[in-house]
C-alpha cells in the first residue's frame, strides 16, 4: 500500500554510497553525490559523523563537510575522541587518537567545523567530560554517552550536567560485561536518556531490539544507521578514516580480514522496516523514531515528504519519491 510520511533524520551516519566521510581530501562533489543517494532511503537531513583521528584529520574533514550546504547537511555529530580507551569500549575507533575531554580543544574543533557541530559523542569517566557536558548544554549541542564503560554514578554524573542521549546503545561497549551492573542496564534506566539504536540485526538482535525499545519507550527511542561507505554500496573494501572495512554479502560491515563490527551498511528506511518487524510495530509507529524523535535531540523538525510502498506481511518499504520543498 503506498503511505506518505516526513522524511528521515540520521543522527550518525560516518558515510554513504561509497563515501567516507571520514578521509582527508573529501570533495564536495562526493558529499553531494552520496547525499543524493541516502536521500533516496527516505533521509531529508542528517549529521554526518566523524569518529575519532587526529586534529589535523578531524579539521580536514570537518571544514569540508561543514561548507557542504545541501539541505540533507543538518550540521556535524562529533563522535569521540574523547571515549573510553579501552579495548571493546572504544569499537573501531583508533586507540592512538583517543584524548582526554576538554573545552578548549572542542573549541578548536568547533572553530574548524565552522561552528556546525551539533552532537558529540563522550565517555562520562573521560577526564574533563563533565565540564564539557555542562559547556556543550550552554552552547545548544546536544551532548551523547557511548564509548563507555561509566558506572551507574558517573552516567547519573553525566545526565545531571545535561547529557540527554545514549549513542548506539547496546555497542561501543565490551563483550563481555556483568550482567546487572554495566553499561547498558544502567543507561536504560535513567529516563532521561534517549536511547539511539541501530536496528540492522548485526549490531542488535532483533529480540534486544524490541527490549531496548520497549524499556524505552517510543518518545524516547530513536533509530540511526552508524552507516559507513559501504551503506548503499555493494559487497567489498572501503574506509573508514584510518581503517580499511569490509561489507560481506550479508550487509555486515567489518574491520577487513576480522569479525569485529565497524559501522553497518543499513539504511534508514531499512531500519524502519526491521523495528516493525522486530518489535511487532506498526509503519505509523515507527516512523517517529526515525524522524521526529532524532530531531527533538538536535532541536530541528522533520523536512521534507516521502511516498513509499509499504507491504505489511513481508515488512518490505520501498521509498518512490522524496520531495525536500515540503515541509
Amino acid at each position: 500500500m503506498k503511505v506518505r510520511f516526513s522524511g528521515f533524520i540520521d543522527l550518525q551516519v560516518n558515510g554513504f554510497a561509497g563515501t567516507d566521510y571520514n578521509t582527508p581530501g573529501l570533495s564536495q562533489e562526493e558529499i553531494e553525490r552520496s547525499f543524493a543517494a541516502m536521500r533516496k532511503t527516505g533521509v531529508t537531513r542528517c549529521l554526518p559523523t566523524l569518529i575519532t583521528s587526529s586534529f589535523e584529520s578531524f579539521s580536514k574533514c570537518a571544514r569540508v563537510l561543514a561548507s557542504c550546504r545541501d539541505r540533507m547537511n543538518a550540521g556535524l555529530h562529533m563522535e569521540g575522541p574523547y571515549i573510553s580507551p579501552i579495548d571493546g569500549a572504544r569499537g573501531a575507533h583508533p586507540s592512538a587518537h583517543v584524548i582526554p575531554a576538554s573545552v578548549e580543544d572542542f573549541k578548536r574543533r568547533q572553530e574548524a567545523a565552522h561552528g556546525r557541530i551539533m552532537l558529540v559523542t563522550l565517555a562520562p569517566e573521560a577526564s574533563g567530560a563533565l565540564s564539557l557536558i555542562e559547556y556543550l548544554v550552554a552552547q545548544n549541542i546536544c551532548a551523547a554517552i557511548g564509548h563507555t564503560l561509566a558506572d551507574a554514578q558517573q552516567i547519573a554524573d553525566a545526565v545531571s550536567a545535561g547529557a540527554t542521549l545514549s549513542t548506539h546503545l547496546g555497542n561501543g561497549c565490551p563483550q563481555m560485561m556483568h550482567r546487572h551492573e554495566n553499561v547498558i542496564w544502567n543507561q536504560l534506566a535513567n529516563d532521561a536518556l534517549a536511547a539511539c539504536l541501530i536496528a540492522d540485526g548485526h549490531h542488535l538482535p532483533p529480540a534486544v531490539v524490541k527490549s531496548l525499545a520497549r524499556a524505552k519507550g517510543i518518545e524516547r527511542t530513536v533509530l540511526v544507521t552508524d552507516a559507513v561507505a559501504a551503506a548503499g554500496a555493494p559487497p567489498g573494501f572501503y574506509r573508514l578514516g584510518e581503517l580499511a572495512i569490509e561489507r560481506d554479502d550479508k550487509a555486515r560491515v567489518t574491520a577487513a580480514g576480522k569479525n569485529h563490527l565497524a559501522g553497518s551498511a543499513l539504511t534508514l528506511d531499512e531500519a524502519v522496516a526491521n523495528t516493525a518487524k522486530f518489535c511487532n510495530m506498526t509503519l505509523e509507529e515507527v516512523i517517529p523514531l526515525a524522524s521526529l524523535n532524532a530531531g527533538k535531540q538536535i532541536g530541528i523538525v522533520p523536512a521534507g515528504m516521502a511516498e513509499a510502498e509499504w507491504n505489511p506481511t513481508d515488512y518490505t518499504l520501498k521509498i518512490l519519491t522524496v520531495d525536500e520543498t515540503v515541509f
